[in-house]
């Protein structure tokens, strides 16, 4: 496979294995606020945008969604190599993007100048840029692109989309909320509800209580999160990890508890709202990250504040 046409290596940054870290690759518009920018490119063309950001090489960009995500992740690899120098299970962040490596020269300083932990830029020409994603190990993928995220998706990588907003930057530790179904679990459950509503699917995961619920979009993230989650005690962990699901606990949850336990996932605290909106919890949780698969939680969480990724 091609190696994009121009990664950049910080060297001011350890470099870590990719067979053990875990990989996050997030997009320029996923962790910058380049909304004005990304205007001009759509409006005047490439050269134009070029032009601008060369011209506005040493003035940071403000950061975007996943800016404070990424800055308590850096947290938690301060945490770990605490305690174990030697830790190679660290996290590993790329910025991956479709600007040319001219203009991403901004990007690099902005980087710097918040302090990012980021060990590669990757400037990709090509229309589609995930096809460099399995190269690089990536096991979650940001970005601000439909397109690229539904492609990341298709390629089996974990990957989510993230909307701009002005986000409150949450103190640590690293707090990570996932919703169950369509996310961390398969869409079987879902799809008996959509033919057979609510009596239907409550009868069915009454059925199928024994069996673990097939993986979801966002499985393979998460075993990796708790597998760093496990190598401190929970009193200690720089991790807090929360399920916060429509399902209901007396009808439908105990067959997600069942599925978390047979996988070996650590979930901090689980939220069955039956079906009430999630903002208010949320609010209470501030979480670094919330991925779901519904718009109207979506729209919920951007509601009260907290940074919010839609897994399609």
């Amino acid at each position: 496979m091609a190696e994009p046409e121009s990664t950049v290596i910080n060297t001011n940054v350890k470099q870590k294995d990719p067979s053990t870290a875990l990989v996050i690759a997030v997009t320029t518009r996923a962790i910058f606020s380049l909304e004005e920018e990304h205007q001009l490119y759509l409006e005047k063309g490439k050269e134009e945008y070029t032009r601008h950001q060369q011209e506005n090489q040493d003035k940071p960009l403000p950061p975007g969604t996943a800016f404070a995500f990424i800055q308590a992740v850096q947290y938690v690899n301060e945490k770990i190599l605490e305690s174990n120098p030697a830790e190679r299970d660290l996290f590993d962040i790329l910025v991956l993007s479709n600007n040319s490596p001219e203009s991403g020269v901004r990007i690099i300083n902005s980087a710097k100048h918040y302090g990012l932990e980021i060990s590669k830029f990757c400037f990709v020409s090509d229309e589609d840029s995930t096809q460099y994603l399995k190269s690089h190990g990536v096991k979650l993928f940001l970005s601000a692109d439909r397109t690229d995220v539904c492609n990341a998706l298709q390629r089996g990588v974990s990957a989510a989309l993230v909307f701009q907003q002005e986000v409150q930057a949450p103190s640590t530790p690293l707090r990570v909320v996932f919703d169950g179904d369509a996310v961390l679990f398969s869409d079987e459950t879902d799809q008996i509800f959509q033919e057979q509503g609510l009596e239907g699917a409550v009868q069915y995961e009454r059925a199928m209580e024994a069996v673990p619920i097939g993986e979801g979009p966002l499985k393979a993230f998460a075993m990796h999160l708790g597998k760093i989650r496990k190598k401190f005690s929970q009193e200690k962990s720089p991790i807090r990890t929360y399920l916060v699901t429509a399902r209901s606990g007396r009808d439908m949850g105990i067959r997600a508890i069942k599925t978390l336990r047979e996988w070996g996932l650590p979930i901090d605290e689980a939220f069955f709202m039956d079906g009430a909106p999630k903002g208010p919890i949320l609010a209470q949780i501030q979480p670094h990250i919330f991925f779901d698969d519904g718009l109207h939680n979506i729209q919920g969480a951007q509601n009260v504040g907290v940074p919010s990724a839609w897994v399609p």
